[in-house]
This record gives C-alpha cells, structure tokens and sequence, in this order.
C-alpha cells in the first residue's frame, strides 16, 4: 500500500520540478530577450549588411548593383585610401606607445596607500569620461597659432610654435597628443587593477634578496602585469584604428588628407560621397585589418605574457 502511494506521489514532484524549471527558462528568456533583440537588430543586422554591401555598387540615390570585387580593386588604384591607411598606422604607431607608457607610469604613481590619492587618480580619468567633441573643440583653441596655449607657452622660451592644425607636418602629431591626453587615463586604471592583483609576497622576496626598486620593477612588476599589458595594447591599438572624432572635427581630414584617417575616409565615402558600398568596403578592409593583429598579438602572447604556474603546458 505505501509502495503504491510513494510510486504515485513520485511523478508529481517530478511534474513539478519540470513545471518550475519551464518557468525558470522563460523568465530568463524574457530578461534575455530585449539583450538579444538589440543586438540582431542594431549590431548583427548592420555588420551582414555592410559585409554584403561591400559587394555592390550601392549610391543611395541611384540604388545598387552588384559589382563582385570592384570596389576592393578600386582601393588598390585609390590615392586617398591609402593616405588614409598610412595616416592610421602612423597614428597608431605615435599614440599607442605612449598611451600605454604614460598609464603604467601614472598607475605606478598612484598605486600608494596615501591619503587623498582618489583625488588623482579621479583626475587621471576625467578625460577619458569627456565626451571626445568636447575635448576636441577645446584641444582646437589649445592649438590655436596665435592665442593657443601651447604656442604661447613655446613663446614664452622665444620659440615661435607652428600652425599646428593647418600644418602637413603638425597637424597628425597634434592629434597623436591630443589623444594620448585623452585616452591614458583609462590605461591607468586598468593597469593599477593590475598592479593591485600582483601577490605582495613576491616583493617582499625580492627584498630579502636583495633586488633594487628598479630590479623588482623589471623582474617582477613588468612579468606579472604583462597580461594586463597584453589587454590594453589590444584594446588601444582597436580604438587607434577606429579614430574618427577628432579628426572629423579638429581638421576634417585636412590639410589636404594630411589627417583623413580610416574611419574618417570611411564616413566621407559613404555620407558625404553617397557610395556606401565603397565604404563598407574600406570597412571590411579595417576589420580584416584589425583581426589580424589582434589575433597576431594572441599568437605571440606565449613568447611574453606571464601564464601562471602550471599554465599554457
């Protein structure tokens, strides 16, 4: 008799827990679901569009036609596009490194225990948080020939500063500084996460050895932040390839295509030139461009970033 009892009432916990896992999956299909239909629509839907359409002929007045491998022939023969390259890389080249040196050197900084030292680091970061616009449009009066402040302050040691916006010459470097200014507080932070996750009794090792600050620096600092490192060159030089505010509204490429960077090129062709299929495929060429590399940077991550004890056999 209790056999039979206990043989009925096991199915219906059974239902039960079936039930409430049913219930459990569509409430997280319903949390879900807004997540995922933002990204379909406005990141997936976009990226398969602008991969197709970098096979068309596609002028939004006139409409599309399919061109195969056209408009990636047309880049090769394109003298603006490969400025625009050049511009890139050089940029990439001057603004990397020393947002990545200027971050670890600030991170070592404020990396004490002293009273007040959230205040700086606080300032550190204010000008990653501004809006580029805005940085960029006070960064033009800084660089203004007559009454900016850097060329007043080269005057005032009796140097006479160059037009360093309707300079050839100047006018990349000026936005190489002008983005590092901008962009080395975020390193900072990521590097003093790093910074605070290195064991203590490491350097307390090192001392006992004998290591100098400078020894314990290269021998233990560097090594195990060297992961970190590997993150925030990664994701610097993806954000370099991807510069578009300040040039778009310091110097709008000029002079000449002096500052036209590939993101800048890639806006000109398609909204101002109309030829968005041309643009989705110097886009195309930009993403291929920037998985290399990265996936460059993870193959050779082996050979200098740290893998831990019993890691990376």
């Amino acid at each position: 008799m209790a056999g039979s009892v206990r043989s009925r009432r096991l199915p219906l916990g059974r239902t039960r827990r079936r039930r409430r896992r049913d219930r459990e999956d569509v409430a997280a299909a319903m949390f879900l679901a807004p997540s995922v239909v933002g990204f379909l629509i406005f990141t997936a839907f976009p990226v398969l569009a602008a991969i197709a359409l970098a096979f068309y002929d596609y002028d939004l007045l006139l409409g599309r036609e399919f061109n195969g491998l056209e408009n990636f022939r047309d880049l090769l023969h394109d003298d603006v596009f490969r400025a625009a390259f050049l511009n890139t890389v050089y940029f990439t080249l001057g603004s990397v490194p020393l947002s990545v040196a200027l971050g670890l050197g600030d991170a070592l900084l404020v990396n004490q225990a002293l009273r007040g030292i959230t205040i700086f680091r606080t300032i550190y970061l204010l000008p990653y948080v501004t809006v580029t616009v805005a940085v960029a449009l006070v960064w033009r009066w800084i660089y203004l020939p007559d009454v900016g402040l850097f060329n007043t302050v080269l005057g005032w040691f009796g140097i006479d500063g160059p037009n360093w916006l309707t300079s050839r010459t100047w006018a990349l470097p000026a936005l190489i500084i002008m983005s590092v200014w901008k962009s080395f507080g975020y390193n900072m932070v990521i590097f003093l996460a790093g910074l605070q996750a290195i064991p203590q009794h490491l350097y307390d090792a090192a001392k006992v050895d004998g290591a100098t600050a400078w020894r314990r620096f290269l021998h233990v600092t560097l090594p195990m932040l060297s992961p970190t490192t590997l993150f925030v060159v990664v994701i610097s030089v993806i954000g370099s390839f991807q510069v578009f505010d300040q040039a778009l509204v310091m110097t709008n490429g000029g002079p000449g295509t002096s500052t036209t960077t590939l993101v800048l090129y890639i806006y000109k062709a398609g909204f101002q030139s109309y030829k968005m299929g041309y643009a989705s495929a110097i886009a195309l060429v930009l993403f291929v461009i920037v998985a290399l590399f990265t996936a460059l940077q993870f193959s050779l991550q082996r050979r200098w970033v740290y893998q831990g004890e019993g890691e990376g056999r």
